[in-house]
């Protein structure tokens, strides 16, 4: 799962019910695990993110930490601890022990576990069920080395007689999320470093296994499954590593071999809260009066460079989102909560009595308005604004994202297929019943069988003469009981008529992916409503119609807009819908337009604010 490193779609952080509702899954999920065992591994007072990736995989870690859970389906249904994770509760799972080195090393390249390759215990195997989360141990280390989930039960492995597969390995050590975050390692925290899982007098057994990868026997013989391995196992470099002083052997009574591996002294289960204090000190490297500081230079630097007099009046969320909070240094998180103003309002309610700002409170909407900026301030005339390299280049990489997507033109077109009433007349002139025709092709047919027929009133060239065949292929089953046909039609009305009776479709387009869909285009959906506080939310919907990914569209606009974003099914419908925090219903329409060539006619907003 985690052999190819991919770039997540979304970050962001989780929120005090979702906190809740992670823990209250990974509770009854691992029924093992206590209270202390879980605040060990989410602590109450470090913020949890998670990390959403385009396989629908979910992970979930501390924030400037290491990640904890990972959730397959994005759902809470399977999700399962990190290695990381096992290493600071080790007995969160029932766990397996590999035989020997061949074994070790295989899985660490990410090969599935077989039954041969696990020691069974001597009261016997242990009684599991299909699909249950499993770690993997080496011998003589409490520390796991990899996840996955049983193929079969116990019960059916016995009748199996031992063989087959055992585990299939989700995440392992030193996968590509291992590799995510490795750069963070610190030695004496008490993770592993290097391991090696194999015997210096088992090289000549490693290079014949190497030399017969596709011999099956040989792998069965191990306990591996290596058809998924492919260019992912890594062999590590056993004389380079190898130290001999360190090493543990132990004999099995299989007589495989003996097995040195390096690091076990190393490889220690971290003490609950090792992680957790760096991780708080972190979170907590600003003083009150540090983050007092910044908010006046980043509001100066605001005023300065993006908070133009058109804009005026301004609500403070507008001006706290779009203007203040872009302006933060690079890596540093800006909490009102965490000042000593708390709250938004009285921050700019101070900055108003100095002088600087004049702003008024809107009783109605319980927001604080900015009216005006003294720009003779002495705070204002004193202060030199920041030339911001981090913006140029994020608007640089804008930019040339804006240019790479142009070139990615949308592509609309309504189409049409061939209905039980037309098909006589495509049958008659010999076109495909079975090709979508764009309205002006089929318009094209319908005159070619008029010129074929010779139907063209004589006295009045612009009506055409309706034979039965014709009549029949436009108002068959429409014309009401006892109504007569007509028997002629103006040219002008043919081609709409016609097309009316054939099966409507839309192509859309972009770049090198096509889609045909049946029925009409449904247009995206634009609306912004109150919530409770009388905070804006706007809500987009039917994007996936235009090829736009729901998911990263709301990670995009959470960077461009400065605010929160989600995305959630929509209610007793197919698709999703795209929350955005804040009125910007209009700034989110012309990103579509402009970032995406949506054309306004397939966009249709309504703010439900406005009275």
């Amino acid at each position: 799962m985690f052999k190819k490193s991919v770039e997540a779609k979304a970050q962001q952080r989780l929120s005090g019910a979702d906190r809740k509702k992670l823990k209250r899954t990974v509770k009854e999920r691992f029924t093992n695990a206590s209270d202390a065992d879980i605040d060990a591994l989410l602590p109450p007072k470090v913020e949890i993110t998670v990390a959403k990736f385009p396989n629908r995989v979910h992970v979930y870690g501390l924030e400037g930490g290491f990640p904890m859970f990972f959730d397959i389906d994005g759902r809470g249904t399977e999700i399962f601890p990190t290695v990381y994770a096992l290493w600071k509760v080790p007995e969160l799972l029932p766990a397996f022990i590999l035989k020997g080195g061949e074994v070790s090393r295989f899985v660490i390249g990410g090969a599935d576990l077989m039954f041969p390759g696990i020691i069974i215990p001597a009261e016997g195997l242990p009684s599991f069920l299909v699909g249950e989360p499993w770690a993997v141990k080496v011998p003589g280390n409490p520390a796991p080395v990899a996840v996955g989930t049983t193929t079969m039960s116990s019960s059916e492995a016995l009748k199996a007689g031992l063989r087959g597969k055992a585990l299939r390995i989700s995440h392992y050590y030193r996968d590509a999320l291992w590799e995510s975050v490795e750069g963070h390692y610190v030695p004496n925290a008490g993770f592993l470093e290097n391991v090696v899982f194999e015997d210096p007098s088992l090289s000549s057994t490693s290079q014949a296994c190497n030399s017969c990868e596709g011999d099956t026997s040989i792998d069965q013989q191990h306990g591996i499954d290596n058809k998924e391995v492919g260019e992912a196992i890594d062999v590590i470099d056993v004389q380079s590593a190898l130290d001999p002083a360190s090493a543990t052997q132990a004999d099995f009574e299989n007589d495989i071999a003996e097995q040195v591996i390096k690091g076990v002294g190393d490889l220690k289960v971290a003490e609950n809260g090792s992680a957790d204090d760096s991780s708080a000190e972190e979170q907590h490297t600003l003083s009150t009066e540090d983050i007092d500081a910044l908010l006046d230079k980043c509001l100066l630097q605001a005023l300065h460079t993006t908070v133009k007099e058109k804009e005026f009046p301004m609500p403070g969320s507008i001006l706290w989102s779009s203007h203040v909070l872009p302006c933060r240094p690079s890596g540093i998180t800006l909490d009102i909560k965490k000042s000593s103003y708390k709250k938004l309002s009285k921050w700019l309610q101070s900055k108003s009595s100095v002088g600087l700002i004049s702003v008024k409170e809107d009783k109605h909407k319980k927001e604080v308005i900015l009216f005006a900026v003294n720009r003779n301030h002495p705070d204002y005339t004193t202060f030199k604004p920041e030339k911001r390299k981090v913006e140029k280049n994020e608007q640089t990489t804008d930019h040339v994202a804006g240019e790479v997507r142009s070139h990615i033109i949308l592509g609309v077109a309504e189409i049409y297929k061939p209905s039980v009433q037309v098909n006589p007349i495509f049958n008659s002139v010999g076109a495909d019943k079975g090709k979508l025709y764009s309205a002006s092709e089929a318009t094209d047919i319908v005159f070619s069988y008029i010129e074929k027929e010779n139907l063209v009133k004589p006295t009045d060239k612009s009506f055409v003469v309706l034979d039965a065949t014709l009549c029949d292929a436009l108002f068959k089953g429409a014309i009401k009981k006892g109504s007569t046909y007509p028997t002629e039609i103006h040219k002008k009305d043919l081609g709409p008529t016609f097309i009316n009776r054939m099966q409507a479709h839309y192509r859309v387009t972009r770049g090198s992916e096509s889609v045909v869909r049946k029925g009409s285009l449904k247009t995206i959906q634009i609306m912004t409503e109150r919530r409770q506080g009388n905070k804006k939310v706007t809500k987009l919907s039917g994007v996936e119609s235009f090829l736009i990914d729901a998911e990263a569209l709301a990670s995009e606009l959470q960077k461009k807009f400065a605010c929160s974003t989600s995305v959630a099914e929509l209610p007793g419908k197919k698709g999703l819908e795209v929350l955005v925090q804040g009125g910007v219903i209009d700034d989110l329409a012309r990103h579509l337009v402009e970032q995406y060539g949506i054309p306004k006619k397939y966009i249709e907003v309504l703010d439900k604010t406005k009275k």
